[in-house]
């Protein structure tokens, strides 16, 4: 005996048409994917708002990723080195 599964189903927010299918191995999960003049723009796992399939459609822009600033970190002295000044601190 198998577990029954959810059906999918079809339906539109705004202008975007829904298609909601069942995810393979759960018994009650749907992948909503969202079109756009018949065009995928993308999926999720909830429900999908309006503003959510706005988002897909035309996400916000992201500024570029920094490199990574190395900050002054000391390791470990060297062998023979001398002892750190601490007064000038």
């Amino acid at each position: 005996m198998s577990i029954p599964m959810v059906e999918g189903r079809r339906f539109k927010v705004g202008k975007y048409e829904v298609i909601a299918q069942p995810i393979p191995n759960s018994a009650h999960m749907l992948r909503y994917t969202v079109f756009v003049n018949g065009a995928r723009i993308g999926a999720l796992v909830s429900v999908p708002t309006e503003s959510d399939c706005r988002f897909l459609e035309a996400p916000p822009p992201v500024p570029p990723v920094k490199p990574f600033q190395v900050l002054y970190r000391p390791g470990r002295p060297k062998k023979g080195a001398p002892p750190r000044n601490t007064e000038e601190l």
